[in-house]
Formats: structure tokens, C-alpha cells, sequence
């Protein structure tokens, strides 16, 4: 076995102890941008994930390029999960999808209620998230581990935490397998999250979602759209390297890699890495956290 041979097989062997991880990427939409994920994932795929999920566009906008990227990622030889949004949806459409992942083979699915995109009159058949994940379990019984959306920090549209809360439990109760959260930088968010479900006997894991800090304007734009707190000492510091982007990444891979140690300390059940369609910034964090 050569020297390249023993690293991968070593990297193969459990990308942090044992820990999974999943990366989430979103459909291409130019023949560069398919080129460059291939390239990104090939790179991802040496640090063992479980799953990559695909995202699905507002109102199911790049719903073919959603299946065609889980195609792909199948047929490189990792397990891929859809994204699939209900709101704009037709249970027939549902339907229809439902069907063509089973028939590419897909095992895992994650559901969400998704945003109204601009110009659509009416939301669809389905109102919540967990409308969609009833209707999955009835259409396809235990076929699909569905995975759910989580929020640490509170849904932006909630009405109070309270409400949020009793949202996710609702999801789990209609059949949801396990959860992904939004991102943070707030560890206490997810861990005070965790303790409110298990109070309420709510046992699905709850995968925390990791968002790698490459920009500060992009974050910034994503974490205001989103309702992600980036907490006040971050965002000064990002504002202060101006643009900077070596120092803006260097501090984002010392802010990221504590988050995901004491993650990982405290016993999360995997990571979910945002990757933004790139690979540096994830790996780095990763092989940091192998060394700890």
C-alpha cells in the first residue's frame, strides 16, 4: 500500500472518531459551476461523509437539478438526501417526486416547508413541514429517513419560542427520523435546545448545521435572511478586517473549529457541514479537528 493509499484509507476509517458528517450542496446552474462541485465533492468525499443533501429551490425551482445532483452523488458512491420543499407543491407533485427518488434509489429525504417564491398566488396543498412529512409517510411508509429543519435560535416567522418549539415536536410526531439544525455560532442555542426536547421526551438526533465563515459580506447577507445570530464580538471582528479575506478566513477556521469541538464534546450526535458548493474551507476545519 503506498503512502496515499494508507492516508485515505486512515481518513476512510472515521473522519473525526467516529463522529459523522454530512454535507449539503446546492444544484449547479452552468456547466462551470457542475464542473466545480464535482471537483469539491471528489475532495469532500475523503472525509467519509454519512450523506450529502442537495438543496431544492423556492417552489420547487431546481427540482430537476436537485435529482440530477443526487444522481450524480449516488453514483459516485455516496448517499445522497433531496431536499424537498412542499410549499407551491401539488400532492400530485409530491407524488411524482416521491416516486422518481425512489426510483433513483434514494433512502434519505429532507423535508421542509420551503419559502413562497415571488409571483406564486397561493402556497399549495401543504401548509407546514409537517403536512409534507405526514403525506411522505403515508404515500411511502418507512421507505425514507426524513430529516427535518431544527432552529436553536428560534424560526424567524415563529410566533413566540414556545410555538417554534411545539412545531418541531409536531414534525417528529408526523413521522420526522432526525433533525438538522440552521446554523449558529452559539453554542448554548443548541445545547438549551436539546434540553427543552429531551424535557418533553422528544429523543430524534439533532444534528447541529456548520456554516464555515468564508465571506463576511456573504454571511452577513445569509445570517440576516435567515434569522442566524452572529454573535456581536464575530461581527465586529469580521468588520474589522475590512477586506481582508486572508484574516477574515483565518479567524472564521479558529471561530468554527471551537464551535464544532465543544459540539463534538458534548456529545452531538454528527455534524452538517454548509459548504457553499466548496471544499477548503470544510476540510480545513475537519482536519483540525482530527489533530485535537
Amino acid at each position: 500500500m503506498s503512502a496515499d493509499q494508507a492516508e485515505a484509507a486512515e481518513t476512510k476509517s472515521g473522519a473525526i472518531a467516529g463522529l459523522p458528517l454530512s454535507f449539503e450542496f446546492f444544484p449547479p446552474k452552468t456547466p462551470e459551476g457542475a464542473d466545480k462541485l464535482r471537483a469539491a465533492r471528489q475532495r469532500l468525499y475523503a472525509l467519509a461523509p454519512e450523506f450529502c443533501s442537495v438543496t431544492f429551490g423556492a417552489g420547487g425551482s431546481t427540482q430537476d437539478g436537485t435529482l440530477s445532483t443526487v444522481s450524480e452523488i449516488m453514483a459516485e458512491g455516496c448517499a445522497a438526501a433531496p431536499h424537498l420543499s412542499c410549499i407551491g407543491q401539488s400532492r400530485e407533485s409530491i407524488r411524482e417526486r416521491l416516486a422518481a427518488y425512489r426510483a433513483a434509489g434514494v433512502r434519505r429525504i429532507v423535508a421542509l416547508r420551503g419559502d413562497l417564491p415571488s409571483g406564486y398566488g397561493a402556497s399549495g396543498e401543504f401548509r407546514y413541514a409537517s403536512d409534507l412529512i405526514e403525506f411522505i409517510r403515508a404515500e411511502t411508509g418507512g421507505h425514507f429517513h426524513i430529516e427535518v429543519a431544527a432552529y436553536p435560535e428560534v424560526h424567524p416567522q415563529a410566533r413566540s419560542p414556545q410555538a417554534d418549539l411545539q412545531a418541531f415536536v409536531t414534525k417528529v410526531q408526523s413521522g420526522a427520523s432526525s433533525a438538522i439544525t440552521q446554523y449558529f455560532y452559539n453554542a448554548d442555542a443548541y445545547f438549551r435546545f436539546v434540553e427543552e426536547l429531551d424535557r418533553l421526551g422528544v429523543q430524534v438526533p439533532v444534528v447541529p448545521g456548520v456554516m464555515p465563515i468564508i465571506s463576511s459580506t456573504q454571511l452577513m447577507r445569509f445570517s440576516d435572511a435567515c434569522g442566524a445570530e452572529i454573535p456581536r464580538w464575530i461581527r465586529l471582528r469580521l468588520q474589522a478586517f475590512g477586506d481582508d479575506t486572508a484574516s477574515i478566513k483565518a479567524f472564521g477556521l479558529d471561530v468554527v473549529t471551537d464551535l464544532c469541538e465543544q459540539l463534538r464534546c458534548a456529545g452531538a450526535p454528527g455534524l452538517h457541514f454548509y459548504t457553499m458548493n466548496q471544499s477548503a474551507a470544510t476540510a480545513a476545519i475537519v482536519q483540525r479537528l482530527q489533530g485535537a
